[in-house]
């Protein structure tokens, strides 16, 4: 019992927490400004951004002829960090380049997939050229973990969380507004063009962190939002952010206690459990979706 208090307190706990209410706030925030119900945080291509730049870095350090950065402790696992940082932010400053090009938002969601595939395809190239070690190294990264980091790097990364969220609460009005649609908006006094690249750039930078400190965790995004639509039955962000924000923490506390279950040498993937958690809400976004179709 005293490991399992321990996974919900002190600094560890707190890890946890900002890595679930990050990703759940900017699902949130995707979902709104794409106003797409299966908008998630990599939507954008920003997790495969961050999943190219660690490969960069572990799949070409020793097809290279460098030492493994398994080898290399605390020092591999910030670099690890730094190249999932740099590998997120680039491609956040590509889309947000590209949104001041496009109007639509699906062109810029149809986008922002594409360059999704192009990452992934880098990646694939990268390991055909990478020793095994190194291949093994990266696989276990992609799994995602709220275990992953510890000391220094869990303090910065709970920092730096405790600035970018209440952050994000500044954003409900603008929210709100891209609610109601960009012509009503516009006559509202809204510019939609900064709204939009706001919005996008404070969901990048919470996914981008997030996935360099826990990797890439999927689902909690996605199905966040849509339990808490549900479960307050509406759509007003005053509500739904703070909801967001202590959902996705809750649930990430839970699904990582899941994946520690007692009997199990190690410990499961958090992302099996986000997907068993993830999956059936996706589902029946679907299901609903259709069915109200047809009953138009």
């Amino acid at each position: 019992m005293a490991k399992y208090y321990l996974e919900i307190t002190g600094t560890t706990g707190a890890y946890r927490i900002g890595g679930g209410a990050g990703l759940s706030v900017s699902g949130l925030q995707m979902q709104t400004v794409f106003r797409n119900p299966l908008a998630g945080p990599s939507v954008l291509g920003i997790s495969s951004g961050a999943s190219m730049g660690v490969a960069f870095v572990v799949l070409l350090s020793g097809s290279l002829g460098g030492v493994a950065l398994s080898k290399l402790g605390f020092m591999g696992e910030i670099a690890l960090t730094i190249a999932a940082i740099a590998g997120s932010l680039s491609i956040m400053a590509l889309i947000v380049f590209v949104s001041q090009k496009v109007r639509g938002n699906v062109t810029l969601l149809i986008i922002g997939v594409m360059i999704g595939y192009i990452a992934n395809a880098v990646i694939g190239v990268l390991k055909f050229f990478s020793v095994e070690e190194d291949i093994r190294a990266y696989v276990i990264w992609g799994l995602g973990s709220f275990a992953r980091v510890s000391g220094d790097q869990m303090t910065l990364f709970i920092c730096i969380m405790v600035v970018l969220l209440p952050l994000s609460f500044l954003l409900v009005k603008t929210l709100n507004l891209l609610l109601l649609g960009d012509a009503y908006a516009r006559n509202l006094g809204l510019n939609i063009k900064r709204a939009r690249l706001l919005v996008i750039t404070c969901s990048g930078v919470l996914v981008a962190i997030v996935t360099a400190y826990c990797g890439p965790i999927i689902f909690l995004g996605l199905a966040v939002p849509h339990l808490c639509r549900g479960m307050f039955r509406t759509s007003d962000h005053r509500i739904l952010m703070p909801a967001s924000l202590l959902a996705g923490a809750s649930l990430a506390l839970v699904c990582n206690l899941i994946a520690r279950m007692p009997g199990f040498e190690g410990a499961l993937p958090v992302n099996s459990v986000t997907a068993l958690v993830g999956a059936p809400v996706v589902m029946s976004v679907l299901f609903n979706r259709r069915r109200n179709e047809m009953n138009e």
